[in-house]
């Protein structure tokens, strides 16, 4: 049985503690790996790891740094096929599905290699007599990355490459459940001439996250997951002294007006809503039903369901794969189950689909909900599956209501041919990432990420501007040099400009 150890100051590791956890082939439902789960003492020496590579890194050329992202960018377009097989393996998703995770966090990669350009300061000639002003930002020091199971290379992507490239040092603490993507990016790092120490992995649970919001070598804490865990992680790390990324969970609406074209807004919502297995923070889990669009997108929803092709994530045409874990399945399922008994109904049911030759893996099929309400646990609850649910409403100012009545605020979508109600939608939707007929609007990494209300704990965004700002500190430096015979009065007042 394979071990996935640490990777602590360049190299893999099995670290102080010898325990472990399973690693499941979600396909098969059999075990295929364990994982080393680190503890405080665990943390504890990566730290001083990393904070003993960051006086180096730290006092690094934007040259050298850019030279090792533009070195670091093409080994993850030569080995995007072996890291998407690695991510299939052991999340579910499909292989392709796997390789456009990698490459949208490449374009993260991409954007920090031109952080030279960025990173460039102000400066103010002749602010008072004699007197300059000029500003520059400066790197915070170890900052740790805290990601979840659903995009195992992506989401890490969106945080380390920028974190690194302003002067950091990163830990990334991945998800136990697919862990190995994590060790091979590290070791990708490392053949780009990253220096050891400035890039580590620690494998754990609860102990191992509760370390890293705790440890007072850490300077700020990056986190993606539910909004439950997003509170306790920005409650932990902020009383800690820590700057703190925290995004939570979401409800993504899709909302469809008459006017739209049915079958492209199905073909795009029925991607959205079951690609990944629904398994997305993006991911389209509600179609709200405009007027007399409902009728006709329900029709065509069911067919597109029950056309998806659902199998192993490395078999050629298949579109969803299995769940992350048996737990899950089974989490889905009942869902559907509290649907139907709530009063909605069922259009298509995905439970009990078996898979021939993986009839242990942990599979459910497509399901669409019709008739839900704010009140159904199907709607109030981020299922993190493959099921649709289908609201109707009136009008459009309805379905605006109806998103904005909802705690989450991560994405949401507009399906129309009219750019007034398009205009009309965005600016009145509380939400932080909205798309025009395009169902999952995941900004470029020229942009940042990050939603409202209960998707976005604190105030911070993640990659883009918002993630320099975040992996840095401003100073601003007020200069003076007179000449050996000027006469400078100082006085008692407090200085003003003249």
């Amino acid at each position: 049985m394979k071990t996935i150890p640490h990777w602590i100051n360049g190299s893999p590791t099995q670290g102080s503690a010898p325990s472990t956890q399973p690693v499941f082939d979600p396909a098969t439902g059999a075990e295929q790996a364990q994982v080393v789960l680190g503890g405080p003492a665990d943390v504890d020496t990566t730290v001083r790891a990393a904070s003993a590579a960051f006086e180096s890194w730290s006092e690094s050329s934007l040259s050298q740094r850019t030279q090792v992202m533009f070195a670091f960018r093409q080994l993850l377009v030569e080995h995007e096929e072996e890291l998407g097989r690695i991510i299939s393996a052991e999340h579910g998703k499909t292989i392709d599905d796997a390789r456009s995770e990698i490459t949208r966090g490449r374009e993260v990669v991409e954007f920090a290699c031109g952080l030279g350009d960025v990173l460039k300061g102000s400066f103010s000639d002749q602010v008072s007599r004699g007197v300059d002003v000029h500003d520059f930002r400066q790197p915070l020091g170890v900052v740790a990355g805290i990601t979840p199971f659903n995009f195992p290379a992506m989401v890490p992507l969106w945080m380390h490459p920028i974190a690194i490239a302003t002067g950091n040092t990163f830990i990334l603490k991945p998800s136990e459940r697919d862990p190995s993507a994590a060790n091979f990016v590290a070791d990708l790092y490392r053949k780009a001439g990253l220096p050891d120490g400035v890039f580590n992995v620690v494998h754990g649970g609860k102990d191992a996250v509760d370390a890293i919001l705790t440890h007072p070598g850490i300077e700020a804490v990056s986190f993606v997951g539910s909004t439950p865990i997003a509170k306790y992680v920005h409650e932990q790390a902020t009383s800690h002294g820590k700057r703190v990324q925290a995004l939570g969970g979401a409800k993504n609406h899709a909302v469809v007006l008459p006017d739209a074209d049915l079958e492209f807004a199905a073909n795009h919502i029925t991607a959205g809503a079951y690609g990944s297995a629904g398994e997305r923070c993006m991911a389209v889990s509600v179609a709200v039903a405009v007027g007399e669009a409902a009728d006709g997108l329900v029709e065509v929803l069911a067919r597109k369901a029950r056309e998806v092709k659902v199998g192993p994530g490395n078999v050629p045409g298949v579109e969803m794969g299995p769940l992350i874990t048996k737990v899950a399945q089974e989490r889905v399922e009942n869902a559907v189950a509290a649907a139907t008994e709530q009063g909605a109904t069922v259009v298509v049911d995905g439970r009990g689909l078996k898979v021939e030759g993986h009839e242990d893996g942990f599979f459910t099929g497509p399901s669409l909900l019709d008739h839900v309400t704010a009140e159904m646990d199907a709607y109030r609850h981020e299922l993190f599956g493959p099921v649709l649910a289908i609201v109707r409403v009136d009008t459009l100012d309805e379905a605006i209501a109806v998103i904005n009545a909802n705690p989450y605020g991560n994405g949401t979508a507009l399906f129309t041919a009219s750019g007034e109600a398009a205009r009309r939608f965005q600016r009145n939707v509380k939400v932080g990432m909205i798309g025009v007929n395009v169902p999952v609007p995941v900004p470029m990494s020229y942009y940042s990420f990050g939603g409202w209300k209960d998707s976005l704990i604190g105030d911070s965004p993640i990659h883009g501007p918002e993630g320099i700002r975040f992996s840095t500190r401003p100073k601003v430096v007020t200069t003076r040099w007179p000449q050996r015979a000027q006469q400078v009065t100082a006085g008692f007042d407090f200085p003003t400009s003249n």
